[in-house]
Parts: structure tokens; C-alpha cells; sequence
């Protein structure tokens, strides 16, 4: 199931794991050292575990201290096409890296010079490429030094990033480039926390949620919040039944770290979660056996179907290393898994396999315990495999999917990286057999409070510059009550 979307979680994974580390700074100079030529910029202290500093942090793709940036410009370099070539209906694939941005977007320095249009996102090229040598410069990341079990007397905004991060006593963020590293890391689980809490910004007074989508919102609120005036607390109803969060073809989701979920069940205090992600591109833990087969989960350019098309699709996230109560239940579901009771609030499963093939392993499914989330899907873009048709309709994506989500009546909430992407996924509903006139709108199309802020860049586009979970919007399959022999459809 190919999306769109664009992140680099080993990085952020290894940068949560990294301990601190306090740094030693010399302030020693000698008579004549204003006399010293300056041969560069500064180079982070011998000893300190830093690769750079702050003031470090450009430089053109290719020639970048870190081999995966060098792998990725070789890979734009092979599937990216110059714009003002396209212009003149000609693909060439770019070569020329920006000296502004430092990253490839043209065939050639004139073509460079040529192009008034990339001025207009140069600057966001810019900051994207120092905040991914930020990530990988060994510093300590504050930004992701995260907060306990919130106090019972706390009370939690929902509204946006700010109030949520004063509300819930996160560190203050020095500067924009933190702001944006925790924003991308904390995007899915407060995604879905910021939908599903009772203090939810997206609401009947602001016109995003929908009188079905109170009906539903109502029925699983039941089993995660305890009635109003009592105490939440850890566990606070034993009537509380644990709650399933579906999270479909999971990529980077699946390799964050555990502790971050934890993030979101503690806006849920009483509730209990447990958490599956399934995809044929999950994060599996060492101890899952997998069967042997060629690095095909790291190459990003792939042969497509026709002769001599290139794909591109984004790698596999690496394996990690497994949680000490991770256990290997493959031979349950029939396909690599794993699964690890993390604590009192929250569960999680992984499953390496396309969600069609396992879904009557989950049923019955209730509105009052389960919910679906599907991060970018690329519902209304064309099927790799079936260039005739849209994601959304297509046999080896969404195709088969769908329809059996609608069936079981549970809400499907989904995510875009921009306006256009989202209007996209959304009218290609109507096109779908199966989905067409079978859903209700449980949450209309908007803005998303925790989208990420930090830029993605696309590969096989550079001018393709988004925002994770810009947006988010919800469906639910249509209800039909019989009652007295009539049938109302609400």
C-alpha cells in the first residue's frame, strides 16, 4: 500500500535513545588566537559525543558527515525530475544541488539559474535539510525528555501544541527547530488523543464533528473516560474494557518508541489500550524470525510494472531491539508478530502483513471498544500495480480494505499532508465500489491541532515540501436501523 509519506524514524528513534550527556566547554585562548585564520565552521568538542553544533548544520546532501543524507541524494538523483525540464516536456533527472538548500533539484547550474520558481521554496528546503543533520548530531534532545503520569488534579488542553505542551508540563522549547522535532515525533499518538478525548478540539461548536460522529464519539467515551465529577485515576473502572487502536499500514508509527504512545494513554488515565500496527512495512523487534529474502526493505527505487519504470517507495524501517517483555506470537496471527504488554494503560502488536488477510482474526468488532487510524493513506492516488486505478479501488491496496472497516460500524479516522491531499482522498469515496454511499462523516475534513511542523521532503519531487498530518477527517459505515418492518437511514 505505496503513500506518500515522508519521515526518517530510525533517527528520531535513536536520538530518544541516546542518554544525556553534559557537555564540557572550554573557554581557554591564547595571546595571538585572534591572529588564527578561520578554516570552517566550528566542529563540536572532542569527547563531548556531539558530531555538530548548532552552527553546523548545512550541507549539501551529498557532501553531508552522515552516509544515509549521501544515500538519499543519490537516490533524488535517480527518480527526481528537473522542473524547468518537465517545462520543455522533457524528464532529465536532476543533479545540480542547490547551494542555498543543499539539495538536488535540476539537471544543470543553468537550469538552476533559470528556475525564478524555486526561490519560493528554497527556504524551506533549507530548514528541512539542517533539522535532519540536527537530528543526527548527537546532541541531547531535550525536546524529547518527556513528562510522567500527569497529576489526577491537572487539568489538559487539547487545543493546539502550545496549550497542550503548558498544560501538560513539557520543558519549554528554546527555539523553533525543538518545537518542530517534538511536534514530529509526538504527531501520531496526540493525533489520535486530541480526537478521541472528551476535551477533544474538534467538536460540535467548531462544526467538526458531526451528529453521528457524537453518537460514536459517545459510545467509545464510555470506556475511556469514568462519568463526570469522579476522580480519574490509573485503572479507575474494573467495568472498563480495553480499548483496540487499529493503526493501518503503520510504517514509522510502528518504530517509535513505546514510551511515546505512553505519551497518549496518560491523557486517558482510566482507560486501558492496546495498540496494533499492521502493514506489510512495520518495525519488527530482533526476535521476530522472518523469513529470508533480499534486502528488498531498504531499497527506495524499485522496478515498476511497465519496462523500465522506476518506483519509488519508502524503506522498511529497521528492525530494533526488542522490549523486555516483547514476545514472538507469529505462529498466532500466521504472519511476523509481536507483542508486549508495556504497562498498566498500554499494549502494543505488530503485525508484518496486509490488513485484509488478518482482519477476521479481530472480530466481532464493537463501536464501544475499537477504532481505526489510517496516517496518509493516498486513498486517490494512482495504484502502483494498476495504474488504471485509485488506491482507494485497487485489488493489493485499499481495494479490499475499506468495505470491511465500514461493516464493523467502528469510526475510521485518516490523515493528509495538505488541503489538496485530503480533497483528494476524500472524492475518490465516490469512486470506490463497495464505499460509494456506504459511510457517514463522523468528523468533516480540517485542520489537524497536532500535525507535524516539521517539513518533509519529498524524494521523487524536492518541489513536494509537506507536513505530516496536516489534516485529519473521519467516516464511520452508514448505520441502518430496522424498526417496525421501516427502514431508516440516518
Amino acid at each position: 500500500m505505496h503513500r506518500p509519506n515522508l519521515k526518517s524514524p530510525q533517527l528520531v528513534h535513536c536520538a530518544l535513545a541516546r542518554p544525556a550527556r553534559r557537555l564540557q566547554h572550554s573557554q581557554t585562548r591564547t595571546l595571538l588566537s585572534w591572529l588564527r585564520r578561520k578554516t570552517g565552521p566550528p566542529r563540536a568538542e572532542p569527547g563531548s559525543g556531539k558530531l555538530l553544533n548548532a552552527d553546523d548544520l548545512f550541507y549539501p546532501l551529498s557532501q553531508s558527515p552522515f552516509r544515509d543524507l549521501q544515500h538519499r541524494s543519490r537516490a533524488i538523483k535517480e527518480i527526481a525530475p528537473c522542473p524547468v525540464c518537465l517545462e520543455e516536456d522533457k524528464r532529465v533527472a536532476v543533479r545540480h544541488e542547490c547551494a542555498e538548500c543543499g539539495w538536488p533539484t535540476h539537471c544543470s547550474e543553468h537550469h538552476w539559474h533559470d528556475d525564478k520558481e524555486h526561490a519560493k521554496y528554497c527556504a524551506r528546503l533549507r530548514e528541512a535539510n539542517e533539522d535532519e543533520h540536527d537530528l543526527r548530531s548527537g546532541r541531547h534532545f531535550h525536546e524529547f525528555d518527556m513528562p510522567g503520569f500527569p497529576d489526577t488534579e491537572q487539568a489538559i488542553s487539547l487545543m493546539n501544541w502550545d496549550v497542550l505542551w503548558y498544560t501538560r508540563g513539557f520543558k519549554s522549547f528554546n527555539n523553533e527547530r525543538s518545537r518542530r522535532l517534538a511536534s514530529k515525533v509526538l504527531t501520531y499518538p496526540f493525533s489520535i488523543g486530541g480526537v478521541l478525548h472528551q476535551n477533544s478540539a474538534l467538536n460540535l461548536r467548531n462544526q467538526r464533528l458531526t451528529a453521528e460522529g457524537l453518537r460514536s464519539m459517545t459510545a467509545i467515551r464510555t470506556n475511556l473516560h469514568v462519568p463526570t465529577g469522579s476522580p480519574e485515576q490509573i485503572m479507575g473502572r474494573s467495568n472498563f474494557e480495553k480499548v483496540r487502536i487499529f493503526i493501518l499500514g503503520a510504517r514509522a508509527e510502528s518504530f517509535l518508541p513505546f514510551g511515546l504512545w505512553q505519551q497518549m494513554a496518560f491523557l486517558f488515565p482510566s482507560a486501558n489500550f492496546h495498540v496494533y500496527f499492521i502493514g506489510p512495512q512495520i518495525s519488527l523487534p530482533e526476535l521476530v524470525t522472518l523469513p529470508a529474502t533480499p534486502d528488498q526493505d531498504f531499497q527506495t527505487i524499485v522496478d515498476g510494472p511497465a519496462p523500465g519504470q522506476k518506483l519509488w517507495r519508502p524503506p522498511t524501517p529497521p528492525r530494533v531491539h526488542p522490549h523486555p517483555r516483547t514476545r514472538d506470537v507469529s505462529q498466532y496471527y500466521g504472519f511476523p508478530a509481536y507483542t508486549t504488554p508495556f504497562s498498566r494503560l498500554i499494549a502494543f502488536t505488530g503485525i508484518r502483513a496486509l490488513y485484509q488477510d488478518v482482519h477476521e482474526l479481530f472480530a466481532p468488532f464493537d463501536p464501544y471498544t475499537d477504532v481505526f487510524f489510517n496516517f496518509s493513506p493516498g486513498f486517490g492516488f494512482p495504484s502502483p500495480n494498476h495504474p488504471d486505478l485509485l488506491q482507494i479501488a485497487s485489488p493489493d491496496a485499499w481495494g479490499p480494505v475499506v468495505p470491511k472497516l465500514l461493516e464493523t460500524k467502528c469510526m475510521l479516522f485518516l490523515t493528509g499532508f495538505s488541503p489538496a491531499d485530503i480533497e483528494r482522498d476524500v472524492r475518490s469515496l465516490d469512486t470506490a465500489e463497495g464505499v460509494a454511499g456506504e459511510f457517514d462523516f463522523v468528523l468533516t475534513p480540517g485542520d489537524n491541532p497536532f500535525g507535524s511542523e516539521k517539513w518533509e521532503v519529498n524524494d521523487f519531487d524536492p518541489r513536494v515540501i509537506i507536513k505530516p498530518n496536516w489534516g485529519i477527517w473521519g467516516i464511520r459505515g452508514k448505520r441502518r436501523d430496522i424498526q417496525d418492518g421501516y427502514v431508516f437511514t440516518l
